[in-house]
């Protein structure tokens, strides 16, 4: 009885085997991929091709405009940039301008003497100065009028160094005195409630024989006399004609 009962487990284990070799030859005869596999690689294939679509078709040029507006942005901010300091500096010209602009109004109305008034109290302070510091005047004052730069009555000569945009006098004189009086007098020159400028200055032994007085009033030694020469200019306000005529020929 057991043998038999084991002779048909064997023979159904056996009918198995064979059954599944049946099925694995079928399987081979009619190929490596089924219906289904199919199905599935085409719908594979077919969202790879969907997808590679969108990143050339879509993806691709919407990243290159945003590129390209990326570089506009730049170029407008810089262009931004570029005008705002354009701008600034138009307004730090303007404020610049008109700064010097009130600096020279206020110079010469405040600073400069009117021309007839301002030549006679030129001649009135230089006297007074030379005497004031006992100096001995042994030459000039000789004074050389100064037209405006481009006035029609500009003469050519050494003095037109010392011209300007404003009319004035040129002064020439030498003076002898004792050094520590020469010193006080181009101090006071150089403080005096008119505007003059010291354009050049020579300072040399004197030899005349009369010694001037000190301002002491005692005589000065021969030996310790010094001879200064000053060339000199001072300047005038300028009339209305003279201020239009020069600003036109400047222009």
């Amino acid at each position: 009885m057991s043998q038999s009962v084991a002779d048909s487990r064997r023979s159904a284990r056996t009918d198995q085997i064979r059954q599944r070799l049946i099925e694995f030859h079928k399987v081979r005869k009619q190929g490596m991929f089924g219906v289904a596999e199919i199905l599935g690689l085409s719908v594979s294939v077919l969202l790879l091709v969907l997808m590679i679509v969108s990143y050339l078709y879509f993806l691709v040029p919407a990243n290159s405009r945003l590129a390209t507006a990326q570089r506009e942005r730049d170029r407008l901010q810089t262009l931004l940039r570029t005008s705002k300091d354009v701008m600034r500096k138009g307004e730090d010209t303007q404020a610049t301008v008109e700064r010097i602009t009130g600096s020279m109004e206020e110079f010469e109305s405040h600073r400069l003497a009117e021309h007839s008034q301002g030549r006679m109290d030129l001649y009135d302070e230089l006297n007074d100065l030379i005497r004031k510091n006992g100096l001995r005047n042994t030459s000039g004052p000789t004074y050389t009028a100064l037209e405006p730069l481009g006035s029609k009555n500009a003469k050519k000569g050494s003095s037109t160094k010392w011209q300007s945009v404003y009319p004035g006098i040129a002064v020439a004189l030498t003076v002898e005195g004792q050094y520590p009086n020469l010193r006080h007098f181009m101090r006071d020159i150089e403080t005096s409630k008119q505007f003059i400028l010291i354009n050049g200055v020579e300072l040399e032994r004197a030899t005349q024989a009369n010694a001037p007085l000190s301002a002491d009033g005692t005589a000065g030694a021969r030996g310790s006399l010094v001879s200064l020469r000053l060339d000199l200019a001072t300047y005038f306000q300028r009339s209305a004609n003279e201020g239009s005529t020069v600003d036109a020929e400047q222009k």
